[in-house]
Parts: C-alpha cells; sequence; structure tokens
C-alpha cells in the first residue's frame, strides 16, 4: 500500500545522508502525483484576497481522485532516485537515437504538471563514489530515451532497476501498479496524461551530456555538483513513446538546445 495521505504532502526534514558507519550512502525515492491538481476553493483566502508581500502561494493540492487513487495505491506516479542527497535522478522519453533518457536534478525540483507527494528511504548503499556512478552509467544505457514507455519501460521501472543495483532490492510494487492496471485496461489512463498541451520539459541534464568534456566530466556528476543546472526546454513537437503514445511532460527528459 501506499505511504498514508495524511503524512504523504510533507517534505523530508534533511534526513541524515549516512547511517551510523560513514562508508553507507544512503539512497532514497521521491514520489510525485501525476494527476491534475484540484482548483482552489471559492472559499479559500488565496488567490481571492491579496498576501501580505513576501507570503510564499500555497502549494498545489491533489484532486479528489488523485487523493483516492494514492490512498488505494494505484496512482500515476513519477518517481526519482536521490543518492546522498545531493542529485535526483530520473527517467523520461526523448526521440534522439542511442541517447539515455536518464536525466539528474537536484532533488524535489518538481517536474511539469506534477505534484510532490512524499519521500520514502530505500536503504543504504557500501559502494564508494565512484562506483555509484559507474552503476548509474551502466543502468542509464539500459534506459534510451527512445525505448521509454509510458506502460512498460517508464521512469518507476528505471527508479526499481537502479534501487535494484544500489541497495540489493528493487523499489516498491505499489510505485508502478497504475502501469500494470493501464496494460490490461488501457481505457483508464486518462486522456490528459497520454495527451498533455506542448509546455516544459523537466530540467536537469542527461547523464551523457554531463559527462562529455572538460570540467563536467571532471566535476563526475554524482556527489555534490549541483551548479550549471540548465533551464527548462519548451517543447513544440510531442514526443511519443515506443507504443506511439504522447508522453507526458513529467515524463520528458531534458535535451539541450531542444526548441
Amino acid at each position: 500500500m501506499a505511504p498514508s495521505a495524511s503524512t504523504s504532502l510533507t517534505r523530508p526534514e534533511s534526513p541524515p545522508t549516512t547511517s551510523q558507519s560513514t562508508d553507507k550512502t544512503e539512497i532514497a525515492i521521491n514520489i510525485y502525483d501525476l494527476l491534475p491538481v484540484s482548483p482552489p476553493s471559492p472559499s479559500a483566502p488565496w488567490p481571492q484576497k491579496p498576501l501580505k508581500p513576501n507570503t510564499p502561494a500555497p502549494p498545489p493540492q491533489p484532486s479528489r481522485l488523485s487523493t483516492l487513487l494514492w490512498a488505494l495505491g494505484t496512482s500515476l506516479l513519477h518517481s526519482g532516485l536521490v543518492i546522498a542527497r545531493t542529485h535526483e535522478y530520473a527517467y523520461g522519453g526523448h526521440s534522439i537515437p542511442r541517447k539515455t533518457g536518464v536525466y539528474a536534478t537536484p532533488p524535489l525540483l518538481t517536474p511539469p504538471g506534477a505534484t510532490f507527494r512524499t519521500t520514502i528511504l530505500q536503504g543504504f548503499t557500501c559502494l564508494p563514489p565512484d562506483e555509484i556512478q559507474d552503476v548509474i552509467h551502466q543502468v542509464s544505457q539500459e534506459f534510451l530515451g527512445t525505448n521509454y514507455n509510458l506502460l512498460t519501460n517508464n521512469c518507476n521501472h528505471f527508479t526499481s532497476a537502479l534501487c535494484q543495483r544500489l541497495t540489493g532490492k528493487p523499489a516498491p510494487g505499489w510505485l508502478n501498479r497504475a502501469a500494470g492496471i493501464g496494460l490490461s485496461l488501457p481505457c483508464i489512463v486518462p486522456r490528459e496524461w497520454i495527451d498533455p498541451p506542448d509546455c516544459e520539459t523537466a530540467e536537469g541534464a542527461l547523464v551523457d551530456e554531463e559527462e562529455e568534456g572538460g570540467e563536467a566530466a571532471e566535476a563526475r556528476p554524482m556527489l555534490g555538483r549541483r551548479e550549471g543546472t540548465p533551464p527548462a526546454r519548451v517543447v513544440n513537437v510531442k514526443d511519443r513513446d515506443s507504443s506511439g503514445r504522447e508522453i507526458p511532460a513529467a515524463e520528458r527528459a531534458p535535451l539541450r538546445g531542444r526548441k
């Protein structure tokens, strides 16, 4: 079952990056809801009443359908794997042959059209940083952007594969339960999820791009390098997955110079 909805919208408060043994690196999963959020309530003070200066806007809230599916463990979810609280790795689709769809962002950088749900601690790895990076590279080559499929090879399949390689156990099964149901009953997949309007794609840089040349290669994308994250790209041409379905904005991998 999914975590309780009553606690799922609370962002984590700086969990420790290591266990009592300093040679263990924390592996966590950030989970985002892909269903549309609820519109503001007419009785709510936002946005009908002006806010005081420097008052942040309230975060978007999941819709009733989203909340129900979350409670049942059948939500439409996007996930990213966080390593040592420095980088979040996720997988998305694109149309460039022989190029990975795995990309890195700062943790909790919510993809467009998604709503943050919760963070779960997956476990720890005893691998040294260089070997962790090697595993990321190896798994990224198994998840090419052109092989992305909303139901059979999506971001949650990548998260589970990388979890397995780093911690010895896959991601929770409920994370991708909606995809399994969609394979049997494709009519339940909302049109908004597979037929999104043109909009910004996820921020970040593909693992391949981060490893190309000069400073990026020397810095090694995993541990600590958070500067230089490319801006979001506006996608004018709809990407499709390997079955011809249009890919939601939150599931599109970022590409440099993409227009």
